[in-house]
């Protein structure tokens, strides 16, 4: 049985690419912190190629939760953040996050921010997930 039941809503458009909302069955709850674009010497990766930061994200994220027993299909909810103002970028980033979770396409919220944390930071993705009982 999954841990993580994705729901659509009838009353809403079938035509995004994500549930909209997610229940969660037992087990504990998992909160990451958001998984920054860095190497294994704490360096910010791919400097001005959102692509790029959000490959890394991804890889961080996967072992951050793999730490807490984990993996993205026990994911009930995302929030990326990219640092840019335009669509095309967001939609670049949104694209290899939705290609890391595959065919699990749980609630996720996707915005453009006016910056984030480490120099040269353009990607952020933090998650909710429920580790197996």
């Amino acid at each position: 049985m999954a841990n993580v039941e994705l729901v659509r809503a009838p009353a809403l458009s079938g035509e995004v690419p994500y549930a909209y909302a997610a229940v969660v069955g037992p087990g504990s709850l998992v909160l990451t912190a958001g998984a920054c674009p860095l190497d294994d010497g704490g360096e910010v990766v791919c400097v001005g190629d959102h692509r790029g930061q959000a490959e890394q994200v991804m890889r961080n994220l996967v072992a951050a939760l793999a730490a807490a027993g984990c993996t993205l299909a026990d994911v009930a909810k995302s929030t990326v953040y990219v640092a840019s103002a335009e669509r095309g970028e967001l939609v670049d980033v949104w694209q290899v996050v939705r290609a890391a979770f595959g065919d699990h396409d749980a609630p996720s919220t996707l915005l453009g921010v006016a910056a984030l944390g480490y120099p040269d930071q353009l990607v952020e993705v933090e998650a909710v997930a429920v580790r197996p009982a």
